[in-house]
Parts: C-alpha cells; sequence; structure tokens
C-alpha cells in the first residue's frame, strides 16, 4: 500500500469531504508540531492518517501510533479493508510502534460501523480512548426558528435574552482573547490546557482554508466568552471553548452557540457537532446531568440544551504490536486512573 504526501492527501480529502476534521492534512501539520509525525496511506477501498509519537529515549525508540477519526472507508469492499489493516500494521511494526490505536469516525449504531468492525479480525477494545467517543450532534436543517424549537425552554430564552445585553460577537485571527479566557477557565474548573502557541498555530493552520472562527464575545470591549469553531465538509465542530466568571447574567456562552450555529449553516453545514459529554447512556445522561459535576458532566448539562441528539461513535480498537509491552501499558493505565479517581475523590 503506497504512502503518499500531505498534497495527495488533501486531494484525497476533497473528494471525500464528509471526513473527520481529526483526519485532515492540517491537523496532520498540528500534530506534527507537537510530538507526532503523520503518515498517509491510502488503497482503493481505505485510506488514513496515521499519526506515530516516540517514546521516552529509555524505550529505545519505540513508538505509539495512532488513527484519529478514521480511515476513511472508500469502498466497502471487506477484503480491500483488511489489506488495508495488514499493511497498516506492517508500516506499525516497521516504526517499533508498541501498539495502533484506531478511533473510527462512524456512529456504533450504523451499517457503515457494523461493516468496518466486520473487518477488524484481531484488534480489541482500547484499554483507553483518546477523543471523547460520545457527543451531541445538532441538526441545522430547517430555519432558525426550528432550530429554537428544538432546544428547550431555558436554552431558548437564554439566547433571546443575550441577543438583548449588549454583546458583540467579534471573529479574530489572534487568540489572545481565547488565550486568558481559557487559562481563567482551567484555573476555575481544574483541567489542563494546551499552550499559547497551540492554539495560535491551530488557529492560522485551519485558517489558509478559511475551515476555522475565533469567536469572542464581548461586553464593553470586555472578553466574556469564546469558542473556536471549525468547519469540515457538512459539519461544524465546537472543539474548544472558554468563559469569564464576570458578567454571566448576560449569557455569552449562548450567543456564542447561536452565532456558530449560523456560521455553520452559512458554509453549507447541516449539522454542529459539540463535541465531547459523559459517556454514558443517554437515560444515564438524563437521569444524572442535574446530580453531578464531575468530568464532562457540567458542560453536558450545558450542551444538552441545544437540542441535539446524544450520538456515540462505534468506540476504540487497539492493535498490540507488541503484546508483552502492550499488556504493561494497558495495567499502568488502570493504575493512572485508579490513583487519579482516588485523588479526586480525597478531595
Amino acid at each position: 500500500m503506497p504512502e503518499i504526501n500531505a498534497i495527495e492527501w488533501k486531494s484525497t480529502i476533497e473528494t471525500n469531504p464528509d471526513c473527520s476534521l481529526l483526519q485532515t492534512a492540517a491537523w496532520g501539520e498540528l500534530k506534527s508540531s507537537f510530538g507526532w509525525s503523520p503518515i498517509y496511506l491510502k488503497n482503493e477501498a481505505a485510506a488514513a492518517m496515521v499519526l506515530f509519537r516516540k517514546l521516552p529515549k529509555i524505550a529505545l525508540g519505540m513508538t505509539i501510533a495512532y488513527v484519529p477519526r478514521g480511515p476513511l472507508v472508500l469502498r466497502q469492499d471487506a477484503a480491500g479493508i483488511e489489506d488495508f489493516w495488514s499493511e497498516l500494521i506492517q508500516l506499525c511494526r516497521s516504526k517499533k510502534a508498541v501498539f495502533l490505536r484506531v478511533e473510527p469516525d462512524q456512529w456504533e449504531d450504523s451499517t457503515e460501523a457494523d461493516f468496518l468492525r466486520s473487518t477488524l479480525g484481531e484488534f480489541m477494545p482500547a484499554f483507553s480512548t483518546i477523543q471523547p467517543p460520545r457527543t451531541i450532534l445538532i441538526s441545522l436543517s430547517g430555519s432558525q426558528d426550528d432550530w429554537l424549537a428544538r432546544m428547550n425552554q431555558k436554552t431558548r430564552y437564554n439566547i433571546r435574552l443575550s441577543q438583548k445585553k449588549e454583546l458583540e460577537v467579534s471573529e479574530e485571527p489572534d487568540v489572545s482573547a481565547f488565550i486568558q479566557l481559557i487559562e481563567e477557565t482551567g484555573s476555575r474548573d481544574n483541567f489542563s490546557v494546551h499552550s499559547r502557541n497551540y492554539y495560535q498555530l491551530t488557529s492560522d493552520l485551519f485558517r489558509k482554508d478559511q475551515k476555522v472562527f475565533n469567536l469572542v464575545a464581548k461586553y464593553q470591549g470586555q472578553p466574556l466568552a469564546a469558542l473556536m469553531l471549525f468547519i469540515q465538509g457538512k459539519r461544524g465542530y465546537y472543539l474548544y471553548g472558554a468563559s469569564s466568571a464576570a458578567e454571566r447574567n448576560r449569557m455569552p456562552n449562548h450567543l456564542l452557540q447561536w452565532t456558530a450555529m449560523q456560521i455553520c449553516a452559512e458554509h453549507g453545514c447541516t449539522e454542529y457537532d459539540l463535541w465531547g459529554v459523559p459517556d454514558e447512556s443517554p437515560e444515564n445522561l438524563e437521569a444524572q446531568f442535574d446530580q453531578r459535576s464531575d468530568g464532562l458532566w457540567n458542560v453536558y448539562r450545558f450542551k444538552r440544551g441545544f437540542g441535539g441528539e446524544v450520538k456515540r461513535t462505534m468506540g476504540s480498537f487497539d492493535y498490540p504490536c507488541m503484546p508483552a509491552l502492550y499488556r504493561l501499558a494497558a495495567a499502568f493505565d488502570r493504575w493512572r486512573r485508579k490513583r487519579s479517581q482516588s485523588a479526586a475523590e480525597g478531595q
């Protein structure tokens, strides 16, 4: 299976525009600045950008391999897909990968997921996930009145209120306001954030193709909330957001999401992905959202009001290229998560 270059990969994406944002060449270029090396592979049935990351020097050149929200299925040819996996695994072994992790973009209850799952062979469910498997997908069908009608009453009211609160939303190439807000948000809500360079480079790379919008809501010139909206094919993505504790009664986050939905529609999107809610069934989400605040529960409380559908990808799968070291990595991950949970419970 031939490797192709980034220019050829861009052509592949252009003919398959509804692939995930995380399979674009711009995403690969972004990750290449932060320790990952992208390689693009393609045969007649499938294609993927696979990211390799070197482990610390003590690991003697070993790597891990990761296919984010891929591969692209070009043709429903089981034998061709299986050949693709074989060639990809061979590449991973040549790169001394301990394991290959794949997180496909298909929804778990779809016929596309059933087909791809049937080709996975010796892959196994991963011991952890990198991207959040569950999200809320907002339909942009119909008019803006239709969007509002699908929302819950409180969210609808807050959007209308935000439009009366003297807020201004601007789209800014510079991420200074975003950085200021996300650092405040991370400190307040106790989560880690990327560096300023990461967010600025993300904005710069996707801005080349007019696929990113850095939206900032301000009151009297003071930034109150910001989000990065990405456009890929027919889907908009809300990957990063931040807000200040000031002037919350003006509902700047609601106005930003409403503006993002409008921009998505203007660019031909049919859906808007809110990217990341707790990995629980819809029934558990609704039963517990007003009781829990750990993990992604706070953001679910906010996102659920916009009238979208809870969706889950088909999951995360690993192929152990070095089984003994893979088992060690899985055991270490279990220990790390248990320790993290114990620390959180002790606070």
